[in-house]
């Protein structure tokens, strides 16, 4: 872990924001060119340094991000790439291993919500990347440094509703160990299926 200065982390300090937009192969580059993005985003206030990179995810992309927090001073970091489901954690890791807080890292989702959902209007899908990186880059501003906490969770669950979906969430959880408790109102269980007499397209009897 680099040894950057405490202000690096510290919401007073003057904000210094590296970009990076990942071509991800094919999937943002085949659609959009990044380097166009890159030369927006370079334009945006409070960005020092913008670069587009094969892999953000990649062992070369990642550290790409570690040197230039460095070389740069960087205190906040954005990626435009693709889903936060998918990569944050990866991201918010590398920036953590140079120093910075990882909670000091915005991405913007160009691939899902620009190259993969407009591949068919190219200009289209390149403004949106643009909008998207823009709008990322200004909540970047804003971010903060958090800590991680524990939180004590009660390994026990609650199913209200014994019909056959609460039956059927109860006994999954039960597989996985977990202790748990259905409650229903009514003197069985079942609910509305055990009303029926037969089900299709057996015929046979619902209970």
């Amino acid at each position: 872990m680099s040894d950057l200065p405490d202000e690096q982390n510290n919401k007073e300090e003057e904000l210094r924001i590296g970009v990076y937009i990942c071509h991800c192969g094919s999937n943002i580059a085949g659609v959009i060119p990044p380097e166009e993005v890159v030369k927006f985003a370079e334009g945006l206030p409070d960005v020092v340094h913008a670069t587009d990179t094969l892999y953000a995810c990649a062992d070369s992309g990642q550290r790409l991000i570690k040197e230039d927090i460095e070389k740069y001073k960087l205190n906040r970091v954005v990626v435009s790439a693709c889903s936060v489901r998918m990569h944050e954690p990866t991201f918010r890791a590398a920036v953590s291993e140079a120093g910075l807080n990882p909670f000091l890292m915005e991405m913007a989702n160009i691939r899902e919500q620009c190259t993969w959902a407009h591949g068919h209007d190219r200009e289209g899908a390149l403004q949106k990347s643009m909008d998207l990186t823009a709008a990322a880059v200004a909540k970047s501003r804003f971010l903060t440094p958090l800590d991680m906490i524990d939180v004590p969770v009660t390994h026990k669950a609650m199913v209200i509703g014994g019909g056959v979906a609460g039956i059927s969430a109860a006994l999954d959880l039960a597989e996985q160990g977990i202790e748990t408790i259905l409650v229903e109102k009514e003197p069985t269980i079942g609910g509305v299926m055990a009303q029926l007499n037969k089900t299709f397209p057996t015929m046979d009897c619902s209970i």
